[in-house]
């Protein structure tokens, strides 16, 4: 069975994507096409690109990149729950993209975009594309992006919208499908 990493990518304390995020994960389960993984970038907080070598030499220093690298090596696919700050993507997930080289080459890779306003983020998810498919993933043409997520959480839960489902049912059978072609 292929494994799939589903990211939050937000490091805000307050994130209202964690939510997002444990829906999308729970989705995913359901789905019953993958072993899922869950992570966090704020969990794994990594520094501003803090090794020496460059990330194509696939040489590292520190053990949380040795330990990211591992992460996502381990994945067939990695689907990213991403916000939209300011009409693009967060400086943590092109960070955390920007860390690793190597472990990018052929990954499907799947979006789902947040944010608070009408956009759901699919401004930011459609930025992050190229530097994805420059770094050679191959990415889902599927991007759910969820509007006004701060009237879709309460109580630490997300509430998802009519449709949703179905539209991330839809990016996990892309994804499947990418992954199997590895």
């Amino acid at each position: 069975m292929p494994r799939l990493l589903v990211l939050s990518t937000s490091t805000r304390p307050t994130s209202l994507g964690r939510p997002l995020a444990a829906w999308v994960t729970e989705t995913a389960r359901a789905h019953d096409g993958f072993a899922v993984t869950p992570a966090d970038l704020g969990e794994i907080a990594l520094p501003l690109l803090g090794e020496p070598e460059q990330p194509a030499t696939g040489v590292y220093t520190h053990q949380h990149t040795k330990d990211w690298s591992a992460l996502v090596q381990s994945a067939d696919a990695v689907l990213f729950v991403m916000p939209m700050y300011n009409g693009s993507f967060n400086a943590a997930l092109k960070n955390a993209v920007d860390y690793l080289y190597q472990e990018w080459k052929g990954k499907a890779v799947g979006l789902v975009s947040y944010s608070a306003g009408p956009s759901g983020g699919a401004p930011a998810a459609e930025m992050i594309r190229t530097v994805l498919d420059r770094i050679g993933t191959r990415t889902a043409a599927q991007a759910p992006a969820v509007a006004g997520i701060h009237t879709l959480v309460a109580d630490g839960a997300f509430q998802a919208p009519e449709g949703l489902g179905g539209q991330v049912t839809e990016l996990l059978d892309e994804l499947a499908k990418l992954a199997a072609e590895a």
